[in-house]
């Protein structure tokens, strides 16, 4: 493939930015391009591709998650059919926008075709979190979500894997169970409906109707934030938010209508970003979403490399976490290399977590393999703005930069506490929260902006066009008792690059204290390794071998070298065997580590790891 044909500059739009600076500091960004025409709903691009494209595969997955496993595919226009069928049964069975289709299970074909048919008809959709069912044991967060949406069906896979979260909803409400296998049979009820059953349903006008009277205000999905804080928050998201975000990717990522994305995600539906950035940039577009079953763990990694090899994308989305697993599989496998990377326009991160080290592997690799580098990017957002608020759409120097203000949408960034506070407006932000009149108006500031709560900085306040560094958290960052700031975002990211391989993620503690600690969730395969243990070594074990704390120490004492002062280096650490709590609400379903959740949940962690003199499984300086 030409050099000319990957370049940046054949594949983003050049970067630009109107900047506003007050006397007060507050700074407004914007791009000066406007957003261009906005579809009226995300059916119509299904319509369009089944005419245009009809025999096109749209959607691609494993009929098993086990290597080789067969494909099942569905074409445009196939899917389209089966779309109006479900959507007639949802239409028969009573649902609309105040009884909503709650969907429990992962990412799959008969799930895509589920929300579209929903959204196809103005019957909101809500992906719930498989953690809520499958790994909760009290199942509190699927409570109040089945609480607050009163469903007028839920959708379940497979029923034996679901029965205890259904017996913890039953009585809430008075929802269709909606079945997609006839797996555990014994345990289906005349009250439940086969997905077989629904796709029969004759299309009425009723349909055709129904998805006439769509539009840009129609709600087309209720997605829950993670409740870190307290209960899961459902954010309405119309479709509006869902089109004019796609609008704006185009104009930003031109290449996308020139050549069709192929997609291979496993990013769940539940999370804004899976299910409206990556799934809809395909749909909007006209390319192929390959439906990946595999998971940046252990045992599931082997699913997505499988898949891969399969599939070369076009564009490539991951978690930091993700990077970090399939970067030794690229590097040892060269047809897997050459396969990833041959057809690959854009790989996509989380910019505010990747560490450099894995953009540096990444950029070599691709050099190496094609000749030169796939452009990295990366972009910011929230479940609250559908996600696309920014975007890298340029090849930034380095990790980190969450690019510029998308066509539509404006910024202000407020002086706060020694940082910038970065609130956002434009026609992909939400217009507030189900039923939850009173989180809805605590969101916008006086002027209509959502407060998003995230710091950034500008990379060079006299050449904005070079974008924005993600800055942490402002609700994150704390005080040591020397009255010095510690900003928790940029330190986990150097803590992390210090810490590879070991550590899975940290926390970082110190808060009114005299030094900072870090809590590390350890990496079972990545100490096993320091240590150079066996497989089947315990774990406690392996964390108090002298080889691996010398490593965490000599890590630490690398940060305390960088310079900077106490509030860039940590005095003491602990590394944590106990995995991260899901009923908590320690972690999020892409691998991103909640801190507020995890210091508030370990208390008593943190208090052991700052007690002087340290007990013996604190490491110190």
């Amino acid at each position: 493939m030409a050099a000319a044909t990957r370049a940046p500059s054949r594949i983003f739009a050049a970067p630009r930015v109107e900047m506003d600076t007050r006397a007060d500091g507050v700074i407004d960004l914007k791009s000066p391009v406007p957003l261009g025409a906005v579809d009226r709903c995300v059916g119509d691009w299904l319509v369009k591709w089944a005419a245009a494209r009809p025999h096109q595969v749209f959607l691609k997955e494993r009929s098993s998650p086990q290597p080789g496993a067969a494909w099942r595919n569905i074409t445009y226009s196939e899917a389209l059919d089966e779309v109006q069928h479900l959507a007639a049964w949802m239409l028969g069975a009573g649902l609309g926008p105040e009884r909503p289709l709650v969907v429990l299970s992962d990412n799959s074909i008969d799930h895509a075709l589920l929300a579209l048919a929903a959204m196809h008809v103005g019957v909101p959709v809500a992906s719930v979190s498989t953690a809520y069912s499958l790994v909760s044991k009290d199942h509190g967060k699927l409570k109040s979500i089945i609480r607050q949406l009163t469903p007028g069906a839920v959708y379940v896979e497979t029923l034996p894997p679901f029965l205890p979260a259904l017996g913890a909803i039953a009585d809430m409400c008075d929802a269709t169970v909606l079945v997609g296998s006839t797996e555990g049979s014994a345990a289906f009820t005349e009250a439940m409906v086969l997905l077989a059953e629904a796709r029969k349903f004759a299309k009425p006008e009723a349909v055709a109707e129904a998805f006439a009277a769509i539009n840009l205000e129609t709600i087309a999905k209720v997605l829950f934030t993670s409740g870190s804080t307290g209960e899961p928050k459902g954010v309405i998201t119309t479709q509006r938010m869902l089109t004019a975000s796609q609008a704006a990717k185009a104009q930003v990522w031109p290449f996308v209508e020139d050549i069709p994305p192929v997609v291979v995600d496993w990013l769940p539906w539940s999370h804004c970003f899976g299910a409206n950035h990556n799934f809809n940039l395909v749909l909007r577009n006209g390319g192929t979403f390959v439906i990946d079953a595999g998971k940046p763990v252990a045992g599931k990694l082997e699913t997505t490399i499988d898949n891969l090899k399969a599939v070369s994308p076009t564009a490539y989305f991951n978690v930091p976490r993700g990077y970090d697993m399939l970067i030794p599989a690229l590097r040892a496998d060269k047809a897997f290399r050459e396969s990833f990377f041959r057809d690959l326009r854009v790989i996509f991160y989380a910019g505010a977590a990747l560490p450099q080290y894995l953009w540096d592997a990444l950029i070599a690799m691709s050099v190496e393999t094609v000749g030169e580098p796939v452009a990295m990017v990366s972009s910011w957002g929230s479940t609250e703005t559908s996600p696309l608020a920014s975007d890298c759409h340029f090849q930034a120097p380095r990790s980190g930069n969450i690019g510029l203000p998308v066509p539509g949408v404006t910024f202000r960034l407020i002086p706060n506490g020694g940082k910038m506070e970065i609130r956002v407006k434009g026609p992909n932000v939400t217009p507030g929260y189900w039923r939850r009149a009173d989180l809805t108006e605590n969101a916008f500031d006086a002027d209509g902006f959502y407060q998003m709560g995230d710091a950034v900085r500008l990379a060079d306040p006299a050449a904005p066009e070079q974008g924005l560094y993600f800055d942490g958290r402002v609700a994150e960052d704390f005080k040591l008792m020397s009255g010095t700031w510690v900003s928790v975002g940029a330190l986990r990211v150097k803590a992390l690059e210090a810490l590879a391989p070991v550590a899975m993620d940290v926390v970082i503690t110190g808060h009114d204290r005299e030094e900072i600690g870090f809590l590390i969730f350890a990496s079972p395969v990545g100490c096993r390794q320091i240590a150079n243990a066996k497989a089947d070594d315990p774990l406690p074990a392996v964390l108090n071998h002298p080889d691996l704390r010398y490593f965490v120490r000599k890590a630490m004492r690398a940060l305390r070298a960088q310079g900077g002062g106490s509030s860039t280096y940590a005095a003491r650490a602990i590394l944590m065997a106990e995995p991260h709590n899901v009923d908590a609400g320690e972690i999020t379903d892409k691998g991103y580590t909640n801190q507020r959740a995890v210091l508030a949940n370990r208390a008593a962690l943190v208090t052991h790891l700052h007690v002087t003199p340290a007990y013996p499984d604190v490491l110190e300086l």
